[in-house]
C-alpha cells in the first residue's frame, strides 16, 4: 500500500523577495504569493485526502487557499514550523556570513550537526523535529495522498532526516515558493523521492487558468 506526501513550500513574501531569514517571524504572502497558491491550488484540483500546515501565517494561508472549495480541513502541525535562526533572523545570507563568519562556516560544512544561532540550535536538531512529525503524519494516513505545506529551511530538514542525508545537502537544494516535494512510502515507512523543487505550475499564465 503506497502512501503519497507532497511536500509544499509556502508562497513568496515580502521577505523572501529581500533576501531575508525570516524563520519565525509571522510574515503573510505577498500578492506574488498569493499569485502562486492560486495556480498550484489550480494545478492540485483538491487531489488530495489530508492537507497539514506550519501555524505561521505564510504557510496556514496558502494551505487555506489550497483547501478552498474542498471538504478537506486544514491541520495545524505545530512541528512543522520553520527552523529558529535566533539571532539571524531578519537578516540575509550575505549579513550572517559577515557578521557570524565561524557558525556560518560551521553551518555551511559540517556533516554531522551544523550548528546554528537559534533556538534549534543546529540543522540535525531541526531534522530530527520535522522527520517525527512527517513521519508521523505519514502513518496515521497510511495509503492515502497527503499535502504538507511548510518552509524551505524545514522541508529541506525533513528530507535530510527521511532519506539519511549528512548536514550539507541542506545547502545543496533550491526549493522555491510554493514547490511541490514528492515522496511515497510503503507499508515499512520506506520513502522514495519522486521529485523535488518542482514549479511548473508557476509557468503558467494566471490569467488563462
Amino acid at each position: 500500500m503506497k502512501t503519497t506526501l507532497l511536500l509544499i513550500r509556502h508562497g513568496e513574501t515580502s521577505w523572501n523577495i529581500l533576501g531575508k531569514f525570516q524563520v519565525c517571524t509571522d510574515i503573510d504572502l505577498a500578492q506574488e504569493g498569493i499569485k502562486q497558491a492560486e495556480l498550484l491550488k489550480n494545478r492540485l484540483k483538491g487531489d488530495f485526502d489530508y492537507i497539514y500546515a506550519s501555524p505561521l501565517s505564510r504557510a496556514l494561508e496558502t494551505a487555506n487557499i489550497l483547501a478552498a472549495h474542498t471538504n478537506k480541513e486544514v491541520m495545524i502541525a505545530p512541528e512543522i514550523t520553520e527552523i529558529n535562526f535566533g539571532e539571524w533572523e531578519g537578516l540575509t545570507i550575505h549579513e550572517i556570513a559577515e557578521k557570524y563568519p565561524e557558525v556560518f562556516k560551521a553551518w555551511r560544512t559540517d556533516k554531522t550537526e551544523s550548528y546554528i544561532c537559534g533556538g534549534d540550535s543546529s540543522i540535525h536538531n531541526a531534522s530530527n523535529r520535522a522527520t517525527k512529525c512527517i513521519l508521523d503524519i505519514v502513518s496515521k494516513h497510511k495509503g492515502k495522498k497527503i499535502v504538507i505545506v511548510a518552509h524551505g529551511g524545514i522541508i529541506k530538514a525533513g528530507l535530510i532526516g527521511i532519506l539519511d542525508w549528512d548536514m550539507t545537502m541542506y545547502h545543496k537544494m533550491a526549493l522555491g515558493n510554493t514547490c511541490i516535494n514528492t515522496l511515497t512510502f510503503n507499508d515499512e515507512l520506506k520513502p522514495m523521492l519522486v521529485g523535488l523543487n518542482d514549479t511548473n505550475h508557476l509557468s503558467y499564465d494566471v490569467k488563462t487558468v
